[in-house]
Order: C-alpha cells, then sequence, then structure tokens
C-alpha cells in the first residue's frame, strides 16, 4: 500500500500537448490507493476528453463555475474543492497557467481553486524547449517555489515541435513516485523503526486444542497503519489473527505462541526505535504438550501449566535508546495497578485498558484508554474508534520522545 492510499488528489489538468498523459496519471494516483477528482481549464479539452478522465476516476471533472443540471445552474465551489484535496497536483502546468498562478490571476475554476487550496500544491511543468528557457517562465517558477509549492522538473527529450531538449513534462509513473517520495520525506517517522505485536498467542495442549483468549489483534494492527502512515517502517509480530495489512512500509511476521513471538523480537528488538508491545501474550502454557489429539473421558482432567517469558519484561531489562510502549488491561485499581507494570517492566510509556468501560478491550470497533507515562502523567481519553486511538498514542510518544 502506498503512503497516498486514501489520501484525496485534486488533479489540475492544463491546455498543452501532454495533457493526454493525464489519463495516465489518474490511472496512477488510483493505483496507489488515492481518491481523484479532476479540474480541466476550458482549453485543455481540447487535448483530453473530460468523458475519458471522469470515467478513470469514477468522478464528474469539472472546468467551469457553473454547469446546468436539471435546467438549472449549479455552481463549482473553487473553495470546497480547495478544502477537500489533501494535495493538488497541476499537470500538465502550461507557461500560461504558471505565469497566472504566480501573478494571482484568477480567470477559470482551476486557478480560483489554486488560489483557495490550503493544501500542498506540485506543479509539473510542460512546454517547448525556448518557453522553457525564457526568463519569464524561470520568474514563475521562482516565485511558485517561494510560495511554497512544489516543482517537478521537466525532463529532457523529444518535445511536440520536434526539437530535443528539456520541457517535457516528468512521466505519469515518475510523477506519482516524486509525490510520494516528497510526502514520506516530511513525514515525523521517516527514517525511525517501529517494532508492534499484536493479536492473541495460543498455547499448544495437543495437535488440536489450545489455550488462547480473545483478542482480535485489531489495536496492534490500527498502531502498525498509523505509524506506517507517519513515515515509519514497521515489523509488526502477529499472532493467530484474520487481519490483513498491505503496505510497503510493514513488514508482517507471523507467530503462533509465546515463545514464537519472543524469538522474533529477540531477533528484531536491536534494529529498532520504538518498541509497541499491544500483544495479549499468554501467561501459562502447558507443560507437557501432547503428541497426539487427547481423547475424551468420562473423568476430569487436570493440566499442569507453566509460565511463559514475559516478553514486555524481557524488552525492558535488555533496551537501551529503545522508547518502549506497554499496554495493561486492567479490572481493579486500574491506575495504580498500571503504574506498577510501568515501573517493574522499565518502560517509558503504558497505555490503559479497563474491562469496565463500555466499547473498550478485546473484538471491538473502539477503545477507551488513558497514557500514563513514566513521568507519573495521567491522561485520560475519551472512547474512539482505535485506528484514532492509535494516532493520539503515536502522538503521545512523539511528544515524549522530542520534549
Amino acid at each position: 500500500m502506498s503512503i497516498l492510499s486514501g489520501k484525496k488528489v485534486l488533479l489540475g489538468v492544463t491546455a498543452g500537448i501532454a495533457a493526454y498523459k493525464a489519463a495516465f496519471l489518474v490511472r496512477g494516483f488510483i493505483k496507489a490507493g488515492a481518491e481523484v477528482r479532476v479540474i480541466m481549464t476550458p482549453d485543455a479539452k481540447d487535448f483530453v476528453t473530460p468523458l475519458t478522465l471522469s470515467t478513470l476516476s469514477k468522478n464528474e471533472v469539472l472546468s467551469t463555475f457553473t454547469q446546468e443540471e436539471n435546467e438549472n445552474a449549479v455552481w463549482n465551489n473553487h473553495v470546497e474543492l480547495g478544502l477537500w484535496a489533501d494535495f493538488l497536483v497541476i499537470a500538465p502546468a502550461t507557461a500560461n497557467t504558471l505565469a497566472k498562478m504566480a501573478s494571482g490571476t484568477s480567470d477559470n475554476l482551476l486557478l480560483a481553486t489554486y488560489l483557495s487550496a490550503k493544501c500542498p500544491v506540485y506543479f509539473a511543468p510542460a512546454m517547448d524547449l525556448d518557453m522553457y528557457k525564457h526568463p519569464s517562465t524561470h520568474q514563475s517558477f521562482e516565485k511558485l517555489i517561494s510560495y511554497g509549492n512544489i516543482m517537478i522538473p521537466a525532463t529532457s527529450g523529444e518535445l511536440a515541435s520536434g526539437l530535443e531538449g528539456k520541457g517535457r513534462m516528468a512521466e505519469p509513473e515518475a510523477i506519482v513516485s516524486f509525490v510520494e517520495d516528497d510526502i514520506l520525506n516530511k513525514l515525523p517517522l521517516k527514517g525511525k523503526k517501529v517494532l508492534i505485536t499484536a493479536g492473541p498467542t495460543y498455547e499448544a495442549i495437543d495437535p488440536v486444542r489450545f489455550i488462547g483468549n480473545h483478542s482480535s489483534g485489531k489495536m496492534g494492527y490500527a498502531i502498525a497503519e498509523a505509524a506506517a502512515g507517519l513515515g515509519a517502517s514497521v515489523i509488526l509480530i502477529s499472532g493467530p489473527t484474520h487481519l490483513q495489512l498491505k503496505h510497503n512500509l510493514i513488514e508482517v511476521i507471523r507467530v503462533t505462541s509465546a515463545a514464537q513471538m519472543l524469538d522474533a523480537v529477540q531477533a528484531n528488538f536491536d534494529k529498532v526505535d520504538i518498541a509497541i508491545a499491544a500483544a495479549a501474550v499468554a501467561d501459562y502454557r502447558p507443560a507437557q504438550v501432547a503428541n497426539q489429539k487427547i481423547k475424551k473421558k468420562e473423568a476430569s482432567m487436570s493440566i499442569a501449566l507453566e509460565p511463559t517469558t514475559d516478553i514486555l519484561a524481557h524488552m525492558g531489562k535488555t533496551k537501551g535508546k529503545q522508547f518502549l510502549v506497554g499496554f495493561a488491561l486492567e479490572t481493579e485499581n486500574e491506575v495504580a495497578n498500571a503504574k506498577g507494570k510501568l515501573e517493574r517492566k522499565h518502560l517509558d510509556l503504558i497505555v490503559l485498558n479497563s474491562l469496565n468501560d463500555q466499547g473498550a478491550g478485546f473484538k471491538t470497533e473502539t477503545n477507551k484508554v488513558t497514557f500514563i507515562s513514566k513521568s507519573g502523567a495521567v491522561v485520560p481519553q475519551e472512547l474512539k474508534p482505535k485506528d484514532e486511538v492509535a494516532k493520539d498514542l503515536l502522538h503521545m510518544i512523539q511528544n515524549l520522545m522530542y520534549a
């Protein structure tokens, strides 16, 4: 999954021969997981049809401030379009449009939207060689960059005029990659490595039966996705769960037992900057595992149990530079018990869950947590979807790491 997954991209298409590449650019952004809407300048429709771009984007293509609908004029609100977008990409960006952007001219829907946009703006110049070299064009580049806009450099090659030189719009796949890389390089956890444990562990009784718990893994998976969304390289060590994650910044290591999870943690712990132990690891396992299925008998049966290795405590004892986060699921004396766990296991932060809170705990889409730091600060949170809790947790980690 790309860093663009779930993002809203507004694509501005202007009147240059490279406009035909807008179809491939729409497909590239959609393939990366983005939602795409297109605004065309009126003359851009001479180079590529709105029908083509609306079919590919699955959204109506806009080019004017008003349009007729059921004999009534409908206003295309440029302010709303600018607020909707996470990113505005103008490609191709002709010399004419670039000059208007630089001077603040607003004589079409795309330019009005550009002037209203609060999101990052990328522009990919496309023009003939001599136009590209002209001093006024370079003044437009410099002004737009000084405004905070991001230029996707043109490339050299054969131009529509037949000349060879600089002025070709970057290829669609290169534009998508440029935007992805630019976003990634500006994310707060770029360059950080995060280890996350998630889900339950299953401890075998025999080849058929096991001791387990009700953890779904949803909280740990939400944290992994949120960390990757902030630019971190994530190692997700997951116990048995039906959940799936596909993200180019997330490596998923699947395990079954506490012993396997411990091995995976030990193999990766030294590599990471942040470790978040969200897994519900079994505290005990059968002392002996039967090789064959145990047959049912009329008499009662006892199973001798032995403790598993405390993975979080092991990380706490061996940690160096790592920022270590644990979870505490409590039913009584919640804050006191969580603080005790934080101290015993040498944690930097603990996330307290209470089974007394409706909507929190296992198998829910929501969670209600309290963050407790090693300084003693107690920060209760409202009931929220788990993906929002994950974002809050990572925000808290960043605040504590960089305080």
